[in-house]
């Protein structure tokens, strides 16, 4: 908990990373002209504006204001005429409470919601749309020259779309020039995808590896690469345990690297200091056979419930780590690119915690596992980083 600044609410609009707020409570003997406030972001006409919704009764008054109007009217009615907020943001969630002397006071949770299109009308609207030709798909074999997706890949094409929806999320925390990791890249339909959309459609400056074991894959994404004149798209082959790279990185990604390695993709990350994280792990086995709990016996009985709570014990873990070294975590659901099970996708986004927060959050790392007695492969990897928080 911490005292309420308008600065922070500010910054949280200048970054665009506001999702949703309600204002609510009216502060007594103030003259009551509504009961309560939704606020949300829309594009209207190409320009990002906030859609406030003041509701009285049963009637609503809708009013579009750009982000300096929204400034103004959070610094006249939250405090002055509403004793509650409750904003949702990419990072956190935030609930701010007034007392009677006008003093306000700010709790953080984790993020519970995520950025939804702002199509003014609802209407879908993909970030590399339908109809628009786009050469890594066609070179990929989503599209054809028209920029029609072929029916066989409408669910990649779906996916990419996906992808980058949470992507575009993160921008918020990331500069104008980026070094990225992309281990266990495969085919790299993400990895084209995500140069693609910061490169040519965010105007970024980026430079991306992607790493996988498999020489005729690199071979090919190699040669799509040059052929798409993507000069700051380089793929290697290796292993992520065995992958050094002595700059900064501003961005891992690491989607179903298989059991372990992902432990090891995010040892990297940390390492790096990487200010976003995605990690989609699979064949979570590692736990299997260390889990103990007396009192969690009947779901240790049969095995098939067992492997599904060593994946969920596995993957919390992971996340609870991130938070003690750092980082602000999203668990989310994220559809498997080879069109089966639908898989967690971890978000982390790096934070500037304190020391009493960091502290927090490894003892609520360390008590699970002992929990479960179990010793993770995240535990190891990430053990020298843990210093701060003991």
């Amino acid at each position: 908990m911490s005292n309420y600044s308008f600065s922070e609410i500010e910054q949280l609009i200048d970054a665009r990373a506001l999702v949703f707020a309600v204002l609510s409570n009216v502060k007594k003997g103030v003259e009551k002209t509504f009961n309560k406030v939704d606020i949300k972001p829309v594009i209207i006409k190409e320009e990002w504006l906030y859609q406030v919704s003041s509701y009285q009764d049963n009637k609503v008054k809708h009013e579009n204001v750009t982000s300096e109007g929204l400034k103004v009217f959070f610094a006249e009615m939250l405090g002055p005429y509403f004793k509650q907020g409750q904003l949702y943001t990419i990072a956190a969630d935030l609930q701010i409470l007034f007392n009677k002397k006008g003093e306000g006071t700010v709790l953080k949770k984790a993020p519970t919601r995520l950025q939804v299109s702002l199509d003014h009308n609802r209407k879908k609207n993909y970030l590399i749309p339908e109809g628009s030709p786009c050469d890594f798909m066609k070179a990929l074999g989503v599209m054809d020259a028209e920029g029609n997706v072929y029916k066989k890949m409408y669910d990649k094409f779906r996916q990419l779309n996906k992808y980058l929806e949470f992507v575009e999320d993160s921008l918020p925390f990331l500069g104008d020039d980026l070094t990225i990791i992309d281990f266990g890249c495969g085919k790299a339909y993400l990895t084209f995808a995500l140069y693609y959309y910061l490169v040519k459609l965010k105007g970024r400056r980026v430079s991306i590896i992607g790493l996988d074991l498999k020489q005729d894959v690199i071979t090919f994404c190699n040669e799509t690469a040059k052929q798409l004149k993507y000069d700051g798209l380089l793929f290697k082959m290796g292993d992520i345990k065995d992958f050094e790279f002595n700059d900064a990185v501003d961005m891992v990604v690491s989607l179903h690297a298989c059991d372990t390695a992902t432990d090891e993709a995010l040892g990297k990350a940390v390492g790096w200091g990487a200010k976003v994280i995605y990690a989609v792990p699979c064949c979570q086995h590692e736990l299997f056979n260390q889990m103990k709990n007396a009192q969690m016996a009947p779901l240790l009985k049969h095995g098939i419930v067992k492997d599904k709570l060593a994946t969920i014990v596995t993957d919390t873990l992971r996340a609870q780590a991130l938070e003690a070294v750092g980082y602000t975590v999203q668990m989310l659901e994220f559809i498997d690119m080879t069109h089966t099970p639908k898989n967690i996708l971890i978000r982390a986004i790096k934070a500037d915690k304190t020391d009493e927060a960091l502290f927090s959050d490894y003892k609520i790392y360390s008590d699970f596992m002992n929990v479960w007695q179990v010793k993770p492969r995240i535990n190891t990897v990430l053990a020298k980083y843990f210093n701060k928080s003991l």
